[in-house]
């Protein structure tokens, strides 16, 4: 409890001094601004007054010689010069804009937001206006706090996947903790049921009832065995995958509404793949149990094995509700459910199964609103 509350002081701490030290960032930034701003208003300030001596100026050489070295200076702000609202002298401008009068007007309207103009009374009563835009830099200065927010947005993002990753990785290990944990409960009163069967034969119970016990027995071993192996690399075994999907569809035939109608299609010949029969068995369980949910226990269900060049596909039809196309991907992922109770994993269980632990593929084949879907199981044949 100590350490939970300590790790997150310390979370909140670096998310404090993080926004602290953007602010003092972006407020230094803003200050610079301001000051080249200023600077580059003082050089307006001297150019104007170097216009002003050159319009009154006698021809003196000296003077005249300096008043065009400071107007030589200046070759990166922008300003147009005007007199009685006329533009008579133009700096820094691009020439097809100098060029086009109506691009030129609409360039000093633009200037005219950017800076107030500095008046020259070169005679009394006489005025031109300097109008002048920011620099290069000053405009690289300005959209400089923008880009840097837009890389504290994307580190933190980066901070935020990373922080997400880590937990789903600390919650799946205690998912996996939890599976196993309920596989050993389950085992010692399932060692006691076995225990009991035995029994009951000896006292020469009828076989048909024991039988149906062992199956169950059977099956609770087998669910036992699949969340002993959530988390860990299962083993792969050659095995005829058309005699391990028919193992799990004859029980769950059996089990299920008789008015879903059943039906499996496939090869004589076997097929072998390289499968983990307990979580195959889970696979194809999960497919039958969501396509007889979609049709609401009454309905047709088709289990299909093709052989199909390198690859053997399972099929899994149904007359249920459809999907939209839309959410083709999306049942696969963790939590997607259309029904009122349930957590949504055994789709993504399935996929996880298929995918991470046989190196196989799982799809939405087709799927029509109000007449059915078909998932698809590939695997590659050895």
């Amino acid at each position: 409890m100590q350490f939970s509350e300590r790790r997150n002081t310390t979370r909140w701490i670096i998310i404090f001094a993080s926004f602290l030290i953007v602010l003092l960032i972006l407020w230094n930034t803003y200050t610079f601004f301001q000051i080249f701003k200023n600077e580059e208003r003082l050089k307006m300030n001297i150019w104007a007054s170097a216009q002003k001596s050159f319009l009154n100026a006698n021809l003196e050489t000296d003077k005249i010689d300096l008043n065009l070295e400071i107007f030589s200076n200046n070759k990166t702000i922008p300003l147009i010069l005007t007199e009685d609202n006329k533009i008579i002298n133009t700096n820094n401008i691009d020439d097809d804009i100098v060029a086009n009068p109506s691009q030129l007007e609409s360039f000093l309207e633009n200037l005219k937001k950017q800076n107030e103009p500095i008046a020259i009374e070169y005679v009394p009563g006489k005025f031109q206006y300097v109008y002048y835009g920011n620099s290069a830099l000053l405009n690289k200065l300005k959209y400089y706090p923008i880009a840097l927010l837009l890389i504290i947005v994307l580190f933190g993002g980066l901070v935020y996947n990373f922080y997400r990753s880590t937990k789903m990785a600390t919650q799946n290990k205690l998912w996996a903790g939890m599976a196993k944990e309920t596989a050993h409960q389950i085992g010692t009163p399932l060692s006691s049921l076995i225990g009991w069967v035995e029994i009951l034969k000896a006292d020469n119970v009828a076989e048909s009832t024991t039988l149906e016990i062992e199956k169950d027995i059977d099956r609770l071993q087998t669910i036992t065995e699949r969340f002993s192996k959530i988390g860990s690399e299962p083993k792969l075994e050659n095995k005829d995958i058309i005699a391990a999907t028919l193992q799990t569809y004859n029980y769950l035939q059996s089990r299920f509404s008789k008015q879903v109608e059943f039906s499996f299609k496939g090869p004589k010949e076997p097929i072998t793949v390289f499968i983990n029969p307990t979580l195959h068995s889970w696979t194809i369980e999960n497919l039958m149990k969501n396509a007889v949910d979609a049709m609401k226990g009454k309905g047709k269900l088709v289990l299909q094995i093709i052989k199909e060049d390198d690859f053997v596909k399972i099929n899994v039809t149904d007359t249920g509700n459809g999907i939209q196309k839309k959410q083709f991907k999306t049942i696969f992922e963790p939590g997607f459910t259309t029904k009122k109770r349930g957590w949504g994993l055994g789709l993504s269980l399935t996929k996880r199964i298929v995918e991470e632990y046989h190196k196989g593929n799982i799809k939405v084949l087709n799927s029509e609103i109000g007449k059915g879907t078909t998932m698809q199981i590939s695997y590659k044949l050895n």
